[in-house]
């Protein structure tokens, strides 16, 4: 492992995470009335459901199956399947949806620099944002047929034990990806760097999609009219009495 490889998989990856922190607190704290997903629909709604819909499947899914399939410990699933099974389903599943997210991306990015007035009222961070997001789909489809080669789920275990190590603050994790493909490492690379422009994009608007699960537990609530005088029993269209 070189000084360059050092720093971007062990220390680039806690830069990302401190920005990705700091930066949408202070975001949130500073600049509220930014913190929305600007969409465009108003100008042209032509290709935004197709795309949109494909892009959010597509990317939840991997958002969720890389954070538990690479952050749970081996010895948790290791009883009910093994790591080459494991490596095959994320190959399965990945692909599909990854194949989903990066139809719909292809769309969204297609749609906002082929539309005069949409890419007249794009800010250069949505357009770069497409543009990093369609590399990032590319590349993780381009690891599947190089994971294909090692079936025996080797690699994939050095990959999630390089991002546990990263998550837990243990030494010893760029070593990991000695033997790693370039593309496996763009792909993480490009991944990180998701997260560090994520406070100064539109994607600060996941964390309010995320925070409406709180809704799940909150209290009903009782809503009241304020109108004086008004018996609860009497229509709200009579607002004053007949002549």
């Amino acid at each position: 492992m070189n000084a360059l490889d050092n720093f971007l998989f062990g220390i680039y990856p806690y830069i990302c995470l401190s920005v990705f922190l700091l930066g949408s607190l202070l975001r949130f704290d500073r600049e509220q009335y930014t913190w929305k997903s600007d969409s465009s629909q108003l100008l042209r709604a032509g290709q935004l459901r197709w795309g949109s819909n494909l892009f959010h499947v597509g990317v939840l899914f991997l958002f969720f199956g890389h954070s538990f399939g690479m952050l749970t410990p081996h010895f948790l699933y290791e009883p009910f399947i093994s790591a080459g099974a494991k490596q095959l389903v994320a190959m399965v599943s990945g692909g599909a949806f990854g194949l989903l997210g990066f139809i719909g991306v292809s769309l969204l990015l297609h749609r906002r620099l082929s539309d005069e007035r949409i890419r007249a009222n794009s800010k250069t961070s949505d357009i770069m944002l497409l543009v990093l997001l369609w590399l990032q789909l590319a590349l993780g489809l381009a690891t599947i047929p190089l994971s294909a080669q090692h079936l025996d789920g080797g690699m994939m275990m050095k990959l999630a034990e390089w991002a546990q190590r990263i998550m837990t603050l243990r030494v010893g994790a760029p070593e990991l990806l000695a033997e790693a493909g370039w593309i496996f490492k763009a792909h993480m690379f490009l991944g990180m760097s998701i997260f560090l422009v994520f406070p100064f994009t539109r994607l600060v608007h996941v964390w309010s999609g995320f925070g409406t699960v709180a809704y799940l537990v909150r209290p009903y609530q009782l809503v009241r009219s304020r109108r004086i005088g008004m018996t609860p029993r009497e229509p709200m269209s009579r607002s004053h009495p007949h002549r």
